[in-house]
């Protein structure tokens, strides 16, 4: 089979390498996406001899003052090539064998053939190469059947999936990726050696297994590859926490629902509104909390109090060991997390200006983000209960729009300031500041005064009086 190879990287890649008389080829993501028909700007070349020597002739060969990567100790070369407006990665390198130690992942490498390459390869569906010589262009090299498990669907190992996943671990965690991106299936045999080689996952990097992990989480149905990490026994090594959801407990005729699911329900609905990856985060965590806080009262059933609040304290843990960032990425999962109950409470409840005045303050910029999410947690398969709940839910996000323009609660910043207090009564700071301001805050989230300067100076000046404090003559606002 030949490949119509449009790009003109692979000609001038081809012509530069019959003269350095080399064979070269474009292997793995860039052929398989190219038969999937899904865009790719990463082109991988492999070469049978030097790949640093074919890069930087390559490069040359474009244009001379492209910049070309050099990492000598690994064999490999890269630079970026602009091409009708998009730009694409080249990478280099020399073919090669690999052999490995029991207790790294990182790999002995020699020099090899194109079949040695192809073997060290991870899956049938990129172990499939291009030649990109003259004499040969666009010819296919797919000694595994890469085309058919392509056509099937099927992701499996060019050689000994307990070899493969043994040699290196982070495989298992790229399986179960391709298998949740592209909606393939994992071929038995494969998949049972991903769960007798679950414990070597211990030896890979918390970044590398959470490079995998978003990547999972982005797909357009994360929960393929959630309840695969489940099956696998990888889940309970990797996120314990997450695994922990599973499971449903029973006393007499009282049963909870199955967290897990529920939370992968959650997590696709919020994937088919969203592509943030944090807002997902914020699904996968924001019933974490559950397994704390589950008991069981003989009057009311299975209940778990508090555990948006438990849920919220856990995320910095997570977060911290699966190496994701501590900063305001973070925060906003923990927000998220904490507030995720008070939308549906004000959806169960009347839905009153104040309780929607103080959640428009509570969550500020991510109130949308947390309708999004809460919307997503109603799984009930009750039908009528749903209906009502989706009716209240309009009615909430209608005033949130009403109150948003006619009282400017979101970021709400108070009109009368702890400096303008200290400076009106001739104070140091205190703690009666603080009482004032939120005696202020109170009466404009409760509707008692509007949000302006005015109203709140008199709420100030009436506070101040309860608490004996009088201004000093002549300040004024």
């Amino acid at each position: 089979m030949d490949l119509i190879l449009d790009n003109p990287i692979y000609r001038i890649v081809g012509n530069t390498a019959d003269q350095l008389g080399v064979q070269a080829y474009a292997v793995g993501g860039v052929v398989r996406d190219h038969f999937l028909h899904r865009p790719c700007t990463d082109i991988d070349i492999v070469c049978i001899g030097n790949g640093i020597q074919l890069a930087q002739a390559t490069a040359q060969a474009i244009n001379p003052n492209i910049q070309v990567t050099v990492f000598k100790h690994f064999g490999t070369a890269s630079f970026h090539y602009r091409h009708e407006g998009t730009l694409w990665q080249i990478e280099f390198v020399g073919a090669r064998r690999e052999s490995y130690r029991h207790d790294s992942r990182k790999p002995i490498v020699e020099d090899g053939t194109l079949q040695d390459d192809q073997n060290r390869r991870d899956f049938t569906i990129n172990a499939m190469a291009v030649s990109l010589n003259n004499a040969t262009f666009g010819q296919l090299l797919d000694p595994f059947g890469g085309i058919h498990d392509l056509d099937q669907g099927l992701i499996r190992t060019p050689l000994d999936p307990d070899i493969t996943f043994s040699d290196d671990p982070l495989r298992m965690m790229r399986a179960i990726r391709f298998a949740t991106q592209l909606q393939f299936h994992i071929l038995p045999k494969t998949l049972n050696a991903i769960q007798c080689n679950a414990e070597r996952i211990h030896i890979v990097s918390a970044e590398r297994i959470t490079a995998e992990l978003n990547k999972i989480i982005l797909s357009p149905s994360p929960s393929i590859g959630f309840k695969l990490l489940q099956k696998t026994g990888l889940m309970a090594i990797i996120f314990p926490e997450f695994n922990n959801l599973k499971g449903v407990e029973t006393v007499g005729t009282h049963g909870h629902k199955d967290n897990f699911y529920h939370t992968l329900e959650v997590l696709d609905h919020v994937a088919a509104h969203s592509d943030d990856l944090w807002l997902r985060w914020a699904a996968i965590l924001h019933d974490i909390g559950k397994p704390a806080t589950k008991r069981y009262d003989p009057k009311l059933g299975w209940t778990f109090h508090g555990h948006e609040v438990k849920g919220s304290h856990m995320v910095k843990k997570i977060f911290t060991r699966l190496r994701l960032p501590l900063d305001n990425k973070m925060k906003y999962v923990e927000k998220l997390v904490l507030l995720h109950l008070r939308p549906i409470i004000l959806a169960e409840d009347q839905v009153t200006d104040s309780a929607v005045r103080r959640l428009l303050f509570d969550a500020g910029d991510d109130i949308d983000d947390l309708m999004i999410l809460c919307q997503a947690d109603i799984t009930s398969k009750n039908e009528e209960k749903v209906r009502r709940y989706m009716k209240n839910f309009q009615l909430v996000r209608k005033k949130l729009v009403e109150l948003e323009e006619r009282d400017r609660i979101r970021n709400f910043q108070p009109p009368v300031s702890g400096e303008d207090i200290m400076r009106t009564f001739n104070i140091a700071p205190c703690r009666e500041i603080g009482t004032i301001k939120d005696a202020i805050k109170d009466a404009i989230l409760d509707g008692i005064i509007p949000n302006d300067r005015d109203a709140a100076w008199q709420m100030m000046l009436q506070k101040a009086a309860e608490l004996g404090l009088y201004p000093v003559s002549g300040t004024t606002h």
